[in-house]
C-alpha cells in the first residue's frame, strides 16, 4: 500500500466569516478518496472563535469541563483540564500560536460538526467524495513532546476496526481497533508544521477510510469516562485519597483508649 500526503500552499490569512471549504477548494485540486487535514486553528479563525489574550485564563476556566491535574511553576500554573470538546489537555486548548497580535483561539465549539460543514461544503464544490479531519497539538501522558490529533472528522472512518479478525499468523485478535484518524493526523503535520504557513494537507492513497458524512466523528475517539483509569493526576488521587481517609477517620472519631 502507498499513499502520498501534500500540503496546500497559497492560502490566505483566514478571517471570521470566510468560506473555507470554497478557499481549500481553489487551492487544491481534489479528487474521490482524498482526506483533507485541516489545521484547527484556520476553523477557530473562521468561526470567530478568537478572544483577547488578556481574557486567556477566563477563557480556560470558561471551555473547562473538568479539571485533571494541576502544576505550579514560576510563571504560573499549568492546566490539564478536560474541556467542553471532551478532550484531555493543557489549557483547554485555549493557544495563542498562529493567532492575530494580542490574541488567543479558542477550539471549534462542535470539531465534529465543523467537519462535516467543510466536507459537504467541499463535495458539493468538486463533486468528489472527499473526507475531511480537524486536527490540533496535545501532549501524551508519559511521553514527552507533542503531536497532532483528530478532534474533528466527517466522511472518515476513524477506527480500523479489526477486532474478531486474525493477525499474520493466524491469531485472534481481540482488541485491536487502531485509531486511524489521529495517525493521518500526526502524519500530515509532518507536512504542515507550526511555523510554514500551511494549515491543510491532502492525504492521497487511503480512499478505503472515506465513506459517508454520517459516520461516527471524532468524538467517538474519546474514552468513556468509566473506562477511564486515568481520570486525576497522580497528585490530586493522592489528596482525594487522603483526604477521603481523613475524613473516614474523623466520622469514626477517636480510637478507645486501650485498659
Amino acid at each position: 500500500m502507498k499513499y502520498s500526503i501534500e500540503g496546500v500552499e497559497g492560502l490566505p490569512e483566514v478571517t471570521p466569516g470566510d468560506d473555507l471549504a470554497a478557499l481549500i477548494e481553489a487551492a487544491a485540486e481534489l479528487g474521490d478518496g482524498d482526506i483533507l487535514v485541516v489545521t484547527s486553528k484556520i476553523v477557530s479563525k473562521a468561526e470567530g472563535r478568537i478572544v483577547e489574550a488578556s481574557d486567556r485564563e477566563a477563557a480556560i476556566s470558561a471551555e473547562t469541563v473538568r479539571i485533571v491535574a494541576t502544576r505550579q511553576y514560576e510563571g504560573g500554573v499549568t492546566r490539564i483540564v478536560e474541556n467542553r470538546q471532551g478532550i484531555i489537555g493543557a489549557a483547554a486548548g485555549v493557544d495563542a500560536s498562529n493567532a492575530p497580535d494580542g490574541t488567543v483561539l479558542l477550539l471549534p465549539v462542535d470539531p465534529d460538526a465543523s467537519a462535516r460543514a467543510l466536507a459537504t461544503g467541499i463535495r458539493a464544490l468538486t463533486g468528489a467524495s472527499v473526507g475531511v479531519i480537524v486536527s490540533d497539538t496535545i501532549g501524551r501522558p508519559w511521553r514527552e513532546g507533542q503531536t497532532d490529533i483528530a478532534i474533528g472528522a466527517a466522511g472518515v472512518h476513524v477506527f480500523d476496526d479489526l477486532r474478531g479478525s486474525t493477525d499474520a499468523s493466524g491469531k485472534p485478535l481481540a482488541v485491536t481497533m487502531p485509531c486511524v484518524a489521529d495517525e493521518i493526523a500526526g502524519a500530515a503535520e509532518l507536512v504542515k508544521g507550526k511555523s510554514a504557513g500551511v494549515p491543510v494537507a491532502v492525504v492521497r492513497g487511503l480512499g478505503h477510510y472515506v465513506g459517508d458524512l454520517d459516520l461516527p466523528g471524532a468524538r467517538s475517539i474519546q474514552r468513556p469516562a468509566d473506562r477511564d483509569l486515568f481520570r486525576i493526576g497522580a497528585d490530586e488521587a493522592y489528596n482525594e485519597g487522603y483526604r477521603d481517609g481523613f475524613e473516614e477517620a474523623q466520622a469514626e472519631g477517636p480510637a478507645s483508649a486501650a485498659p
